[in-house]
């Protein structure tokens, strides 16, 4: 399997998806946004940062560039699409997810651990998790509110894409909502950083089951 991961002007995260893609077994190659094809890869990563600065509103200016028409075809074919943090931004700004993200409550920079939940370990994301398991992931973000009408949020209930909740919803998400993904189940978003949470010694391992479960689901698929 090979992981495309997107690098925008201002990314931050892109060596800590590319970091992540490789320990999991797979293979990764960094890709610009100016780019115009994804072909030969089996996946996208989107990672965290301050694309573009975070011109307008965050992931606005990203949603637009070269490479995200190829994003959306991938995600079509129904290829793993993982956008964290400012990826997750930039699924909301481009409709690969419902709803969108907001200023913190506290309008504050949070950074820390953070416990969450696996709501839906169904997934090709968390299918390594169990039920209701509870992981640490980091987070950092100033705009990571999850914010939805409810007639979205009883869409999400209804068809099981709420995947990850924060214990203490330290940003005031509807419904403590970290992480979903769509109706067809191959396109993830979260706020917290799995690609943060690989080594026990910088304080968990809590997401390297995260990449290995996307890596397995496409293999089980591929053979």
């Amino acid at each position: 399997m090979k992981f495309a991961v997107l690098v925008f002007p201002g990314s931050n995260c892109d060596r800590d998806m590319y970091n992540a893609a490789i320990k999991s077994g797979a293979d990764a190659e960094y890709v610009d946004y100016r780019e115009t094809s994804l072909e030969g890869f089996d996946g996208v990563l989107i990672p965290g940062g301050f694309s573009f600065g975070d011109y307008l509103r965050s992931g606005a200016m990203a949603s637009v560039a070269p490479i995200i028409n190829e994003v959306k075809r991938l995600a079509k074919e129904g290829k793993p699409v993982l956008g964290v943090c400012n990826g997750f931004q930039i699924l909301t700004e481009i409709g690969l997810l419902p709803g969108a993200l907001l200023h913190n409550d506290t309008h504050l920079f949070i950074s820390r651990n953070e416990s969450l939940k696996i709501a839906n370990n169904q997934t090709p994301f968390t299918n390594l998790y169990g039920e209701n398991e509870i992981v640490i992931y980091p987070v950092a973000h100033g705009e990571g509110h999850y914010y939805c009408t409810d007639e979205i949020y009883n869409e999400l209930v209804e068809n099981n894409q709420i995947i990850l909740t924060y214990e203490d919803n330290p940003n005031g998400s509807h419904e403590h909502i970290a992480g979903i993904v769509n109706k067809e189940g191959n396109v993830c978003g979260m706020m917290p950083h799995p690609e943060r949470a690989l080594e026990t010694i910088l304080g968990t391992d809590s997401g390297v089951k995260l990449f290995e479960a996307m890596v397995n689901s496409w293999r089980e698929q591929n053979v």
